[in-house]
């Protein structure tokens, strides 16, 4: 039958409220019991199955009430049987109520719990239950979050599953543990939270409805109140004023009140419910509440149509749920890699593995692609390599640069008088640029070594990241492909660092360019000599001008007062300054475009050539291939939890297609 369609079914044959008649069995059994039945033990099933666990939340009654509320002789009336009683918590484990219309006159009771069936009877049914919650919940006062599940098939009784937690107390007992409170509060939550839960909430007519902690807590997950139900107990005792207060609703209760007389002492059940009809009807306080919230066959009327209007509203969403939650299930354990039995079946594996980290290390060295860490800069390595690059550029020149307290022209100067030598004037020979030019390499050689280094280390890190990620699943293969991964980092920074050393060496050994931009920078710097040799001269002679400041094409403002000491070094002091300041500009760029090229290079070799090369090495010198296919543990508990969970959505798909 569709889903829609059998909720449509289950609409339209929910028993509708008739006036109280206790011998009117209807309300308790009807035609719509061939529906509810077997829709009820297929959640059952799934209840058993704990379906909840996979975020499935099923419809379910769930009784909460204060200690000593009557909560137990509740349930009891509606079930015909008898419940343990006594001081302190009775109910000490989520009781799971299955109440089902039996048509033979001897009862079949039986107790599911921890994968057992325990058959029982009403005479014993009490000290079964007793002994089964001793098992799930300790011999003392403590309680537990195990279900247990009471399976009652009578005739008579509602087709009803109910979940009877226990009462709410804040003072624990001797024998309970000091936070018994917060265990209770912490149960109750779990099961009246969800959506889908019907809140059967048992008060006293003895109290304030307004300070009972059970209304506060079915308030704060149900603030409406169109999910909770409230049956109060105890009016035979506590009459006076309870008409108003169940007219009044001052605690805002959605779906209602039913006013109930609970069995004293050795009543029979039938007996009780005689005598339900008889106080209601006579008494000259409860009489005058409307009958159709009186009485127990009222109250199993009532969650007869609440359990069918929650099931025909979610019914056809369980099936939806089950199928996608399979589905993204059986998508994450496709996700797992795959046991590997073989060598045949780890070289696959381990190739996998390396493949997909070359890939990914491609894109994000190579093409600048980063749609797998949109949000993680660090891994959007095209652009922090050139921000590196450029940080880099700037150390250079800025490395270069003269020191303000440097006077203007002095370095040459002094390099000029110290390699004097008898021969023609004004000619500059090549060993002075050569010292200057030397001089100028080693002020930055420095720079290109600790950059290498830097990108290096980067390198690294992403590298880790990224094979981290594609063996996650193998911590032995992990660690194997870090430590293969760092030494050919090692070897590729020694090699870039001994290249950067000869780069900077050869720079210092030699001059050369073919660069036409020296020439053109050189003619451009060297039309201002003529003018910086007047303005010396002037000023030695102190005729026509008074500043000691003068702008240099290329060079800014400079102070030139000390320079009339050196007039016969002049020429040649601004010749070799204007020549080393040209060539110098060729010299950053070459370093610059030479480190960024050699990167490249290196970094496109390494992705190619070496990584799988390097743990293939180690693991046949190790002999130790199918080890580094080991599962981690925490993999194959995710595993486990995952065919577990599985089985579970397989299972309960199954019950629902029978």
């Amino acid at each position: 039958m569709e889903m829609e369609t059998l909720a449509s079914v289950l609409y339209h044959t929910t028993p509708k409220t008739e006036p109280y008649d206790v011998k009117n069995v209807a309300p308790m059994v009807s035609s719509y019991n061939q529906c509810i039945r077997p829709i009820l033990d297929a959640l059952e099933n799934l209840r058993r199955l704990n379906i909840t666990k996979e975020g499935i939340q099923l419809p379910t009654i769930v009784v909460v009430g204060d200690q000593s509320s009557g909560k137990s002789s509740v349930l009891e009336s509606l079930a015909g049987i008898s419940l343990p009683r006594g001081q302190g918590i009775c109910t000490r484990v989520p009781l799971v109520m299955r109440l089902q219309n039996h048509s033979l006159p001897k009862p079949e009771l039986a107790l599911e719990y921890n994968g057992k069936h325990v058959p029982t009877d009403e005479a014993h049914v009490s000290e079964a239950i007793c002994a089964a919650t001793d098992e799930l919940a300790g011999s003392g006062k403590g309680i537990s979050n195990t279900p247990l599940t009471l399976i009652v098939k009578k005739n008579g009784v509602p087709d009803l599953t109910m979940i009877d937690l226990p009462g709410i107390t804040r003072v624990p007992v001797q024998g309970q543990p000091l936070d018994i409170y917060d265990q209770v509060v912490n149960t109750i939550m779990e099961y009246i939270k969800p959506e889908e839960s019907i809140i059967l909430n048992v008060l006293s007519a003895a109290v304030d409805f307004s300070t009972c902690e059970s209304i506060r807590m079915s308030q704060s997950v149900d603030k409406t109140g169109e999910r909770t139900l409230a049956v109060v107990t105890k009016v035979d005792m506590f009459p006076d004023g309870l008409c108003e207060k169940v007219n009044a609703d001052d605690v805002n209760i959605g779906l209602g009140y039913v006013c109930v007389r609970n069995r004293i002492g050795d009543e029979s059940y039938e007996e009780a419910r005689e005598e339900e009809a008889k106080l209601f009807k006579t008494h000259k306080l409860l009489s005058n509440i409307d009958k159709s919230i009186v009485g127990i066959p009222v109250l199993a009327e009532k969650l007869v149509q609440l359990q069918a209007a929650s099931i025909s509203k979610i019914l056809p969403e369980i099936v939806k749920k089950i199928n996608d939650k399979l589905d993204s299930q059986l998508s994450k354990l496709e996700s797992f890699p795959r046991k590997l039995t073989s060598s045949v079946e780890v070289m696959s594996a381990f190739m996998d593995v390396i493949g997909l980290a070359r890939e990914s290390l491609c894109k994000i060295l190579l093409k600048g692609e980063f749609d797998k860490y949109p949000d993680d800069k660090q891994m959007h390595c095209t652009a922090r390599l050139v921000e590196m690059l450029d940080q880099y550029s700037n150390d250079l020149r800025q490395g270069s640069e003269s020191s303000a307290e440097e006077k203007f022209l002095m370095e040459e100067i002094k390099v000029l008088e110290e390699t004097k030598r008898i021969g023609l004037p004004n000619f500059v020979p090549r060993t002075v640029f050569l010292t200057r030019l030397h001089s100028k390499v080693e002020s930055i050689s420095c720079i290109p070594i600790k950059f290498i280094d830097k990108v290096w280390d980067y390198l690294e890190d992403v590298g880790v990241t990224i094979l981290k990620h594609h063996s996650e699943h193998y911590h032995q293969l992990q660690t194997s492909l870090r430590l293969a991964w760092q030494k050919l980092i090692a070897k590729m920074r020694e090699n870039s660092m001994k290249y950067m050393q000869e780069v900077v060496e050869m720079e210092k050994l030699t001059d050369y360019t073919c660069n036409p931009e020296y020439t053109i920078e050189y003619n451009k710097l060297i039309a201002s000599q003529n003018y910086l040799v007047e303005r010396v001269q002037a000023r030695s002679s102190q005729t026509g001008f008074s500043s000691s400041l003068i702008a240099i094409n290329g060079f800014g403002n400079v102070e030139f007062s000390h320079l009339t000491l050196y007039t016969t070094l002049l020429t040649q002091a601004f010749d070799l300054k204007v020549r080393l300041t040209a060539y110098w500009k060729i010299v950053l760029q070459r370093l610059i475009d030479n480190t960024a090229l050699h990167l490249q290079f290196s970094i496109f070799n390494l992705l190619n050539k070496h990584i799988g090369y390097e743990v293939l090495k180690d693991m046949v010198s190790e002999g130790g291939r199918e080890r580094l296919f080991e599962e981690t543990p925490s993999v194959a508990v995710k595993r486990d939890n995952l065919n577990r969970s599985i089985k579970i959505l397989k299972d309960s798909k199954k019950w629902w297609l029978a």
